[in-house]
């Protein structure tokens, strides 16, 4: 029997492209998210809420946009530059066994599993255009930060199969993903025949030969990409997700969207030659110290700041908060749940700017004023917490849309900031480019009519790389265009 997960992958509620589709194809992500919507006086910036997926214990990311079309040409980033993991040595060996050693439904798992020697990969079918090119870009990273030993083949006999194929295919697979992993099979037909089968289980697997990625054929170049990375990442590497990761892919609220300095030394460790498959946990603790001081002598100077767990209690509000499936009222309770565990806990970190957030986000339509403040104060925390400059973004695009809709361009600015550069930095299509129709607005406001111009023409590259086909850009410029008073005027 396939393992199972109860549901997971919160939401990437923050900032993610909306998609220009009827509200019955609202889902996104399988790592969970729903499309962004416009309510009264504030723009719901939240990509994407967690939708529990069937009882699958399969690595995942949830659904989104379309093909791309006409407007300007298409923008995409040059390499990435990771920043090395700011954390102690301790504390990534802790996240690393936690990671390692359990699925995300909680599961744990008994023995470490992963591939041994060369790793291929192959792509099956019709990829979409920008597909191989952004395969290319992560094999490349895992082979020079990770010191992968990995490469793209020609050939269907590979270690990792991509299968792109249509976001209506995978959703009967698994009704709330977008994308997700699947061990000991070789593509889609054979997925086909096997799934209902023993042989897709991670649970009893030790040795990894053969695995199957399916991404969205038809979903928003970026979707594809975050598709890729994250997929990529649980294919070879850990299988978990953790909450209290503000850095990594490995988060079940998805900010991260490409591979990160910490993900790469997780990476490079999980393939260290001390280690090997079926190992327990308490042989891979005993042995990892060395390996991390080797990869990442700095860590061994910083201090261990090791958050608490996350209790089960504030992952499913969250997840009830922000799922599909649920009336509002009872969305709304679950937000405030979360936020009352967050506080009693005494959290200071990302999980409680995360709990301001989800009530924020669930409270726009009906009280504005109280979802702001809920915004501010997650921006707050996010300014006192290291390594959240992605968070702060999305943050100050509700805070911004918020000024936007009162007519106050100047504080728009000024919360925008520096944030187009952290989207930028981070790789953040469809985030940058709402930022930069967000600043249009604002310069608009302020009467700076060609600059306004300007920006919006130059935001449209990048919401063609975030966003997909012209029409979900279209989509997201009036979504924004309509928040200003100037939009209700002549």
């Amino acid at each position: 029997m396939t393992d199972h997960t109860p549901g997971i992958d919160a939401a990437l509620f923050f900032g993610a492209a909306p998609t220009a589709t009827t509200p019955a194809q609202s889902a996104r992500r399988g790592r969970g998210r729903l499309k962004a919507a416009l309510v009264p006086a504030c723009l719901v910036l939240a990509g994407c809420a967690s939708a529990p997926l069937e009882d699958v214990d399969l690595p995942t990311r949830a659904a989104i946009a379309a093909p791309a079309t006409a407007l300007p040409a298409m923008k995409t980033f040059p390499d990435f530059a990771p920043v090395p993991p700011q954390r102690s040595n301790r504390d990534i060996a802790r996240d690393f066994l936690d990671l390692s050693f359990a699925l995300e439904s909680g599961r744990p798992l008994p023995r470490m599993s992963r591939f041994e020697g060369p790793i291929t990969v192959h792509v099956e079918g019709n990829p979409p255009p920008t597909l191989i090119p952004d395969l290319d870009r992560v094999l490349t990273r895992l082979r020079r930060e990770a010191g992968l030993d990995i490469r793209r083949v020609p050939g269907a006999q590979a270690s990792v199969t991509v299968a792109p194929v249509p976001r209506a295919e995978i959703r009967r697979f698994l009704p709330k993903a977008a994308c997700f992993v699947v061990p000991n099979v070789s593509g889609a037909d054979e997925y086909r025949r096997a799934r209902r089968g023993g042989t897709t289980s991670w649970s009893n697997l030790t040795r990894r030969e053969r695995v199957t990625i399916f991404v969205p054929s038809d979903s928003a170049p970026q979707e594809i990409r975050d598709c890729l990375n994250e997929e990529l990442a649980q294919a070879i590497g850990p299988l978990n997700d953790l909450y209290r990761l503000p850095d990594s892919i490995f988060n079940d609220d998805n900010v991260q969207s490409v591979l990160t300095g910490f993900d790469m030394l997780v990476l490079r460790a999980y393939y260290a030659p001390e280690l090997r498959p079926g190992m327990t946990r308490e042989e891979v603790a005993a042995r990892l110290p060395p390996i991390l001081s080797r990869l990442n002598p700095a860590g061994d100077s910083i201090p261990s700041r090791p958050l608490a767990a996350t209790p089960r209690a504030w992952i499913e509000a969250i997840q009830t908060a922000l799922g599909p499936g649920t009336d509002m009222t009872a969305r709304r309770n679950a937000a405030r749940s979360a936020l009352a565990i967050a506080q009693r806990r005494g959290w200071h970190d990302h999980r409680l700017a995360f709990s301001h957030v989800a009530l924020g986000r669930l409270t726009q339509a009906t009280d504005p004023k109280f979802a702001e403040r809920q915004f501010a104060a997650a921006d707050a925390i996010y300014s006192r917490t290291p390594g959240t400059a992605l968070h702060r973004a999305f943050t100050a695009s509700q805070l911004a849309a918020a000024a936007i809709s009162r007519g106050q361009g100047a504080q728009a600015l000024r919360l925008l900031g520096p944030h187009l550069a952290t989207a930028k930095r981070y790789q953040n299509a469809a985030l940058l480019a709402t930022l930069m129709m967000l600043k249009s607005e604002a310069l608009a406001l302020e009467g700076r009519a060609a600059e306004a111009r300007a920006v919006r023409l130059d935001s449209l590259g990048w919401a063609r790389y975030g966003f997909g086909e012209d029409r979900a850009v279209r989509a997201r410029q009036r979504e924004i265009a309509a928040l200003s008073p100037l939009a209700n005027k002549g």
